[in-house]
């Protein structure tokens, strides 16, 4: 009776070990893989980040709500742009808080402008001289992360800039987003305000 109890117990002794080490190297798979996830974080070998930052495309943007919508137009470009914010950032623009605290991410939604023949069939009826335009074409979404230690030496932020989910890998460029940000310094370098509820 005895033998058998010893062989039972060394037989579940080492079932309960190979149990504990399949649960830690899950655990640990696990937490490498979220953290490697993070956006703003410094993707080391992942195509999927900007350069110089490391700034991935966070999950579910596209839910986040809305700060503002602007047009913006040059000599070459005619763009619809929104801007949305996750909840950290959502909170600060509510609170006029500045600076963001760190977590807060800003996406900038960018299309080109088109004329919108539809609506203006529709319009003409009621208003003859009417325009209507609406987003074309997708441009990119540019990405802004605070996170004051990490990005220090760019006011805090990281930026990000990505066309049909790639990231723009051009460094140059990626060097030219903070400096384009010193102007609106005393927003914390955010351009965009948050739009009052109609």
């Amino acid at each position: 009776m005895l033998r058998a109890s010893a062989r039972a117990l060394k037989y579940w002794s080492a079932i309960a070990s190979f149990v504990a080490v399949a649960i830690c190297a899950v655990y640990v798979t696990k937490s490498v893989a979220q953290s490697t996830k993070q956006p703003g974080t410094l993707a080391s070998s992942t195509s999927n980040a900007s350069p110089i930052y490391g700034v991935t495309i966070p999950p579910g943007y596209r839910d986040w709500k809305l700060i503002a919508v602007d047009q913006l137009v040059t000599g070459k470009t005619d763009q619809l742009r929104a801007q949305l914010g996750n909840e950290i950032a959502i909170k600060a623009f509510k609170e006029g808080k500045v600076p963001f605290p760190d977590g807060a991410i800003i996406a900038g939604l960018h299309w080109n402008r088109v004329a919108s023949e539809d609506d203006r069939k529709v319009l003409a009826l009621e208003f003859p001289d009417a325009q209507s335009f609406v987003v074309g074409s997708a441009i990119n979404v540019q990405f802004m992360v605070k996170d004051s230690k990490k990005y220090a030496a760019t006011g805090g932020w990281g930026f990000g800039d990505f066309k049909d989910g790639k990231p723009n890998g051009d460094e140059a460029f990626m060097k030219t987003c903070f400096p384009c940000h010193v102007p609106a310094k005393a927003h914390d370098y955010v351009f965009a305000q948050y739009a009052p509820t109609p």
